[in-house]
Parts: structure tokens; sequence; C-alpha cells
């Protein structure tokens, strides 16, 4: 039987092995005329200069791989994707050959309005900054070479792509489109969870059966999302596992977050001096000398040089509380406001400076905690065919009642203080640290940014 959606030309080349651009590892893309004049326009060329994980390479020196590479992995994840669920009968119904093509557009869009160092800019939450997402519609607008492309070569309107990236209308086949884009076992965790995996050096990322997962796929009992057969279950536990993981070891390691939180403390002192508009259009280079330059020899010189100067100087962990060891500071410091982060950290340098007996500078000092929103909840159905029926996964896994829920966060991403390593052995030899941190929490309002 002719396939639903076999006349896609990416489809057929997938399955020919014709026509295709090669990216690590070993995994070919199809690379059809259409493809190739959307990754030719400026606005997707510019992800060649946007590393997928920006900070956690002063770590992992192999983690520079670009969100160029990383878009063609989940455009290769979206074909692969589609043709698994085009032997879905109830897929096809929801999503026609047009709708098809128009996810697989967004997949190899989906990234288009990130800009360097996005995710710790966002985590934020600054007034006035637009979500990376929205931020695309200015590279999709009317005349824009991605927008004829779209219209010429694909017959896809800019504004279809942007229903899938930013919600704007409701249908279950929009649905139903998101939630391969993202949700619990989207294209994208797909490509990152491994990608990332492979240029940290680092196996865990890996260590779960993508194919088999990919084979598995079917719609949800309400035709709006994914879900899986019950031959899926073990790859998908493994996943939820190898997200765990990856979480713990790598994007929440102590050294990524020392570099993450003092790249972040120098873009909130600086980001009113930018003019984000043009800020966020340039490279990741470009974005780093700007940054370097605005803030000369000023408080924020030593953040910005201790990350990306000639001599590396991280800040060094001074204390460490998590949800499962330290319940009560953890509590009192997670998923708080990032202003009130920075309050709180300039209180704790006055203690410090007080328990020392001399000046510590206020950004000597950096609170870093989990940011108030929480990462996507790993949930999803499982479809016996024996019972022509759907149970949720959480329900039949107990990794995925340990790992999955809310509370992950909780487990894999701490409270830590960092100090400048001029400080860091004083404040610890002092044994008074402790102390310290139980002034400043005295004298600090609830977490909504004010003092007492």
């Amino acid at each position: 039987m002719q396939h639903p959606y076999g006349d896609i030309p990416e489809l057929t080349n997938l399955e020919a092995g014709r026509g295709i651009v090669r990216i690590p590892v070993e995994q070919d893309v199809p690379f059809t005329p259409r493809v190739r004049a959307l990754v030719d326009t400026p606005e997707f060329q510019r992800l060649r200069q946007i590393t997928q994980l920006g900070l956690v390479s002063r770590v992992y020196p192999g983690a520079t791989h670009t969100r160029f590479e990383h878009a063609l992995g989940v455009f290769h994840n979206a074909l692969r994707y589609v043709w698994q669920l085009g032997r879905d009968a109830r897929f096809c119904e929801i999503v026609d050959r047009h709708t098809a093509e128009v996810l697989l557009a967004s997949a190899l869009l989906h990234d288009l309005g990130h800009w360097p160092f996005c995710h710790p800019i966002e985590d934020m939450k600054l007034p006035g900054l637009p979500p990376h997402e929205a931020f695309a519609a200015e590279f999709l607008a009317p005349g824009s070479p991605l927008a004829e492309v779209l219209q010429r070569d694909w017959g896809i309107e800019p504004d279809e792509v942007l229903d899938v990236l930013v919600t704007r209308t409701d249908t279950p086949a929009l649905r139903l489109l998101r939630s391969i884009l993202s949700g619990p076992i989207d294209i994208d965790k797909m490509d990152y969870l491994g990608r990332d995996s492979l240029h940290c050096g680092v196996p865990y990322g890996r260590h779960f059966d993508r194919n088999r997962l990919m084979s598995s796929l079917v719609t949800n009992a309400a035709g709006d999302g994914l879900a899986i057969s019950s031959k899926g279950r073990t790859a998908a536990e493994l996943m939820v596992f190898a997200r765990y993981v990856m979480f713990s070891e790598v994007y929440w390691h102590h050294a990524v977050r020392s570099a993450t939180s003092m790249f972040a403390r120098a873009f909130f002192h600086l980001h009113e001096e930018l003019d984000l508009e043009t800020f966020f259009r340039k490279s990741e280079t470009e974005t780093i000398d700007e940054l370097r330059r605005r803030a000369g020899d000023g408080p924020c010189q030593d953040l910005l040089e201790g990350v990306f100067g000639t001599h590396r100087a991280l800040y060094k962990r001074v204390a460490e509380f998590s949800f499962t060891e330290a319940p009560e500071l953890y509590q009192r410091l997670a998923q708080k406001p990032y202003d009130w982060l920075v309050s709180f950290g300039e209180v704790l340098a006055e203690e410090a400076g007080g328990v020392l007996g001399t000046r510590v500078e206020p950004t000597h000092l950096l609170v870093d905690a989990p940011p108030p929103h929480r990462e996507v909840e790993f949930d999803v159905e499982i479809y016996s065919a024996k019972t022509d029926s759907y149970r949720s996964l959480r329900d039949a896994s107990p990794v995925i009642d340990a790992l999955a829920r809310t509370q992950f966060d909780d487990y894999v991403k701490r409270v830590r203080v960092f100090a400048h390593p001029s400080l860091a052995r004083s404040l610890t030899d002092s044994g008074r640290f402790d102390e310290c941190l139980e002034q400043a929490l005295g004298r600090v309002g609830d977490g909504d940014g004010d003092l007492e």
C-alpha cells in the first residue's frame, strides 16, 4: 500500500537515501531544493553562529555544536515521525498532506527566533524581553526571504508555521503538531539528548532506543497528541532516565551553572544599556564582544572576563542545597524571581563582608536557583492493541512515576551559591557561611523582590 505522504519529496529522499546532507553521527538528512532554499536564507544561516549549549562549552570543551546542526537533526526526526505516523489511520484523518508539510517546515525553523545564550536570558524573566518563539515572527514577516521561500517553494503561508511555533489558534490538528514539536516525546528532545551527549563526550543522553521509540508512535485517545504503543514502553522509560541524567550531569553541572550565573548577573546589570532589537540579531561572538565592551572596568568585568576572557576564572561553589538534603533552604530560594535572587545575593555579600572584616563586592557572591517555570512534564499515553485501550505511562511505569512528575525540577536542579575565586577559600575557611545565609534570609522579604 502506498504511503499516504509518500509523494512529499523529502520523504521520498529519506527512503531512497539520495539528495542528502550528513550531520553527526552518520545522520543523512534529505536536502531537496526547497529545503536548501530555506536553509540558504540569511535568517536560517544565522543559526550557524549560535551554539546549541552556549556556556556548557566552558566545562565540556566539545559542546560547540550549533543550532544550525540541531535544526537539521530535528527536521530529520520530523520526517521519521511523519513516515511512522503515516501508518496510523487516525493520524492521517487529522493531518492531511499540506499540514504534514507545515510540520516539516516548522521543525526545520523551530529555533529560528533563538539568540545567543537565549535560555539563561529568558530564565530571568526580565520585563520587555520577548520569548524566542515570538521573536521568530520578525524573521517570517511578509516580504522576508524566508516568507518568500515558504510561499513560493512550499505553498505554505508564514502564519501557518508561526501558529505551530507560537500558539495562536486551537484545533486538534494543531495540538497534535505542537505535541510532535514540543511534548514529552517530541522531535526536539529526541535530537538534543543524543546530540548534546555526543558533543559533551558523555554517554548519558544516548542510552535509549530511539528507533524503537519512533516505531511505536501512534495518535493519542483524544486525537490531539502523540502516544506510543506498548512496545515502546521500555524505550520511553530509558528516554526519561536519559533526560534526568543529562540535566543532572550536564545542563545543571555545578561548573556549568557557575558560568551561567556569571553571565546572567552581568546581563541583568547591562541589559538596559543595550538596544535589544539589534543585540539579539548579533552572532554569539558579537554578543560576547558587546557585553565585554559595555562592562568596561566596572563591576561586571570580573563576571564576563572570568567566563569569556583569556584566563578562565569561574566562580567557586561555596554552598549547595537540594530538595532532598536541605529542603527548607531549598524551598526558600528555589523558583524565586531573578531580581529577588540578586537582592538576596547583595545582602549576603554584606553579611559575608561583616564576617570576614572586609568589603565584599555585591557581584562577588551569586545565588543560582531553579527558575519559576518548570520543565515539560514527561507523561504520555500507552496504546494496547490487545484491549484497544489507552492508559497513562505514569500509571504503568514506576520509572516515569518517580522521575517525570513536576518534581523533576526539584531533583535535578539545585540551589547553589558561587563566590569569586579570591573570596571562596576565605568564606569556607571561616566556618561561618551558614550564619551569613541565615542573617541574609532574615533580612529579605518573602520572594517579591523587596527587602524588609
